[in-house]
């Protein structure tokens, strides 16, 4: 006897049970209930209530027999059947539909397919085409050996249109299952489809699923993708991308990367020349990127493949460690020399020549001058990097002569060394570019200005490596500062790269723009923006420096305090009196206030303000309409301003000192500093504007690279003793 345990601590029971609606055609919509808990025996796991018994009390309830032949799909969206592997996927409030069983849909359209009547095979095919999506169909198609009756159709040549595209759908859709290998196709099938492709004037949807057929042949069978390339022609694919239809264009490149990819890697070279040769290259720039239309996500996706596998051509070199004693490519490295120092003449002596190369390698920055071979050892990135460096020297003569004799021209210690750089920036564009990976699915990152020329590469190289000179020039930079310079290099090159520049000359428009001082720029901004103070690290920051802050301006608001106010003194009959002055004491301890026949100028000693409250005394500070002298009715008549800038300190016996400041500074200052000695939170509106800047600022130096600035090993003097301590305040 099984044992049987109802899983329910998985999940709430409410969740167990699903409503919906299931729909037949000319009856009313029955609303059930399915309960999906799991049952689990000793041998599998299965619902309580199986699918077929759902059906069954359907089936009962509109009256219909055989309630095998019936299953459930969904009523919206692709339709897909409900099975019990997917019944877990049923939604609360799915409309279902009940529908013919898979097996029994897939011998009805195989019969109709198989008809002599056009418009019923028509209708059959179209149909087919939608449920060959669906998986429990596709097996039960399959099984019944549909495929093998498709491909046969398309076999024999005698289907057009529609009849034939609905007939390459249904295909297509039927092998994406992976139910049957793609090597079970016949020869006679890829040579039709092949065919389809080859012709110059072909319906679009029979040309469109055409590609694709052959692109799924080439990607999922190596036999296949033989066949595939004896039978179309890379002339006729690069037709294709020149009609003005954008999804046969994405088809066709789609084809084009799938041959380039399964090509064996001893032939991918020739195949690129190739496709060089048909002006491949050229035909995209101008018949896709440069059109007034924008580029979907699947061809930008396809031509970001195209960008990859070009650039993996530059694998085998890259990763080709020199070999120091091979004269031939040491060879190489000798023209460099002689390009950069073509005037000067070699010395006749053995020993002497030596020398000057070491003194010429020496210049041209390579860090083993006596065998510069083995700067180009390590892998990545071998002697890609020389083959750049030879490209430049050759190809930009005059850029590469000014680069190495600009160098040559500094001090030691600010010198760029060239061969270094090239090599150290060809490691990193190789990283930048991923090149030797793979292409990642879903990937659409393609930059249009590696579409704009032949040697896109090189030329690359070329815009980098004098970026590289300038940016060394723009830091001051030393040897010591070589990986701190190429982290700004990446950082430029890859911001450069991120606005998608169309051609390469705006390449160095926009690296132009990116000078040092705007990478700093650009750091600092991005540093302070709201996503990065919300890091925990920042956060973590803010909460250590804030009360440090807060102190800060607790203590200026004291000093201000101390220093003293003159206020303005209201009479009953609403009109401006004498004028009174108030200021703390230098400890803290004590407010002094008296009255004062006219505004003073500057400080007023304690000596003439009489009056006196401890701070100890004090209970609280009132603002606004709670002050005792605003509360009269001809107080309250005061306009806004005064009524805003009023306030009340409150201390025993049941007193108060009643102050209007003569502008809201001197409010804000007073209110806090009385607050502050109450040890009472500073809340005004200064407080919080005080607050805002300098944490800002002190974030901005605590977080501020240190570029370009001297640190002293020494700390600075201290400074003399002041004449006379006339400031100090005696506490006696």
């Amino acid at each position: 006897m099984a044992c049987v345990l109802a899983v329910r601590a998985v999940m709430p029971p409410a969740s167990d049970i699903v409503k919906v609606a299931i729909e037949w055609p000319g009856a009313n919509a029955q609303l059930i209930e399915i309960d999906q808990v799991l049952l689990l025996t000793l041998s599998h796991t299965h619902a309580k209530k199986p699918l077929a018994s759902i059906v069954r009390e359907v089936c009962d309830g509109w009256s219909l027999s055989g309630s095998e032949q019936f299953a459930l799909r969904y009523a919206e969206g692709p339709q897909l059947y409900i099975t019990e592997q997917n019944r877990g996927d049923i939604k609360n409030g799915s409309i279902l539909r009940l529908a013919i069983s898979p097996m029994r849909a897939a011998r009805q359209l195989l019969e109709r397919i198989q008809s002599h009547g056009i418009d019923a095979r028509l209708e059959a095919l179209k149909e087919l085409a939608k449920l060959s999506a669906d998986p429990s169909f596709a097996t039960e198609f399959i099984n019944m050996e549909g495929l093998a009756t498709l491909a046969r159709l398309v076999e024999s040549g005698t289907h057009f249109g529609e009849m034939l595209a609905f007939t390459l759908t249904a295909f297509l859709e039927l092998m994406d299952h992976g139910i049957i290998s793609w090597d079970l196709i016949s020869v006679s099938f890829i040579k039709q489809i092949a065919a389809y492709v080859n012709q110059p004037m072909v319906d679009v949807s029979i040309l469109q699923r055409s590609l694709a057929i052959l692109e799924s042949m080439v990607l999922n069978s190596h036999s296949l993708y033989q066949r595939v390339a004896q039978e179309t022609t890379v002339t006729q694919l690069i037709t294709h991308l020149q009609v003005s239809n954008q999804e046969i264009q994405t088809y066709a490149i789609a084809l084009i990367n799938a041959l380039f990819l399964k090509t064996p890697e001893d032939r991918r070279q020739e195949m690129a020349s190739t496709l060089a040769q048909k002006h491949l290259r050229g035909i995209i720039l101008n018949h896709i990127i440069r059109v007034n239309r924008p580029v979907k996500a699947e061809m930008a996706h396809q031509l970001y493949v195209l960008q990859v596998l070009t650039f993996n051509l530059l694998e085998e070199r890259m990763m080709t460690k020199m070999d120091p004693n091979d004269q031939t490519q040491r060879d190489i490295i000798f023209e460099l020399r002689r390009i950069a120092f073509d005037g000067d003449s070699d010395p006749s002596g053995t020993e002497k020549r030596k020398a000057i190369y070491i003194k010429d390698y020496k210049m041209l920055g390579f860090t083993n001058p006596v065998n510069p071979a083995i700067d180009f050892t390590q892998t990545p990135p071998g002697m890609l990097a020389l083959d750049n460096m030879l490209y430049l020297a050759k190809v930009h003569q005059d850029t590469y002569i000014r680069i190495v004799l600009e160098n040559c021209s500094r001090e030691d210690k600010h010198e760029c060394p060239f061969g270094r750089s090239a090599i150290e920036l060809t490691r990193m564009l190789c990283d930048i570019l991923q090149v030797g990976e793979l292409p990642n699915e879903g990937c659409n990152d393609f930059h249009p200005m590696f579409f704009t020329h032949e040697r896109a590469w090189e030329e690359f190289f070329c815009v980098c490596i004098q970026l590289l000179n300038k940016t060394w020039k723009e830091m001051r930079a030393t040897a010591e500062d070589f990986n701190k310079v190429m982290t700004v290099v990446r950082e430029q090159i890859t911001r450069a790269l991120a606005m998608k520049p169309p051609s390469l000359e705006q390449l160095r428009v926009k690296l132009r723009s990116l000078s040092y001082s705007e990478v700093l720029r650009l750091r600092q901004s991005e540093r302070m923006s709201q996503d990065d103070f919300q890091s925990p690290p920042i956060i973590d920051l803010r909460e250590r420096i804030q009360p440090e802050i807060l102190e800060l301006i607790k203590q200026q608001r004291l000093s201000r305090l101390c220093e003293g106010s003159c206020f303005r003194k209201l009479g009953n009959r609403r009109r401006q009196e004498k004028f009174w002055f108030c200021r703390l004491s230098l400890n803290h301890k004590v407010l002094h206030y008296g009255d004062l026949d006219e505004s003073p100028q500057g400080e007023v000693p304690f000596e003439l303000l009489t009056d006196t409250i401890p701070v100890s005394d004090i209970k609280a500070v009132l603002t606004g309409k709670d002050c005792p002298h605003m509360k009269e009715k001809s107080a309250l008549k005061q306009n806004k301003e005064v009524l805003e800038l009023a306030f009340s300190i409150l201390y025993d016996p049941d007193e108060a000192l009643n102050f209007v400041a003569t502008n809201k500074y001197e409010y804000c200052i007073w209110t806090d500093g009385v607050s502050a000695l109450l040890g009472k939170e500073l809340g005004s509106d200064l407080t919080r504007s005080d607050l805002d800047t300098l944490m800002s600022m002190e974030m901005k130096l605590r977080l501020l690279d240190l570029e370009n600035i001297a640190i002293p090993e020494a700390p600075p003097p201290v400074p003399k003793e002041p004449s006379t301590y006339n400031f100090t305040y005696n506490y006696g």
